[in-house]
């Protein structure tokens, strides 16, 4: 399911995790806006899509390529059961990562009700991952260049 291996991308499973934490923080601020919806979407996409990466970083020392949502949860599942039930939400906002942005016939069609399960139900995710991994997003330091 790799496309290989990015030698640019971050190592630090808590890079992923902060960086997850901040798609989340912008997909909360968008929401006031309801021409953002589907930016709400992307932004809550990428933040699954980090989480389940900076998870599988720390538990298997591997970091996985791809944008994939379902395969990703299921990676992170032979590891955790208890990420089972995110897997139902993994298959629904796979789609976003390329609907949310860019045009098509048929728009994607986001509802603030819409948007904000969403934000909600990927927090969830969020947060789950951040306590197996015992993240904290305030003692989060970028490392220096």
């Amino acid at each position: 399911m790799s496309r290989g291996f990015r030698d640019g991308d971050s190592k630090r499973y808590f890079d992923w995790l902060y960086y997850a934490a901040i798609d989340m923080r912008a997909a909360k601020l968008l929401l006031d806006d309801p021409r953002c919806y589907n930016v709400v979407a992307f932004h809550s996409q990428q933040c699954i899509e980090k989480a389940l990466k900076g998870y599988l970083l720390w538990r298997k020392h591997r970091l996985y390529d791809g944008h994939n949502l379902p395969f990703l949860c299921k990676q992170a599942m032979a590891e955790d059961d208890h990420f089972r039930p995110y897997l139902q939400l993994c298959s629904e906002i796979n789609h976003y990562y390329i609907e949310s942005r860019y045009p098509a016939d048929f728009l994607l069609s986001m509802d603030a009700e819409a948007a904000e399960r969403v934000i909600v139900e990927a927090n969830d995710l969020l947060v789950f991952t951040n306590s197996l991994v015992k993240f904290d997003f305030s003692s989060y330091h970028a490392k220096k260049a």
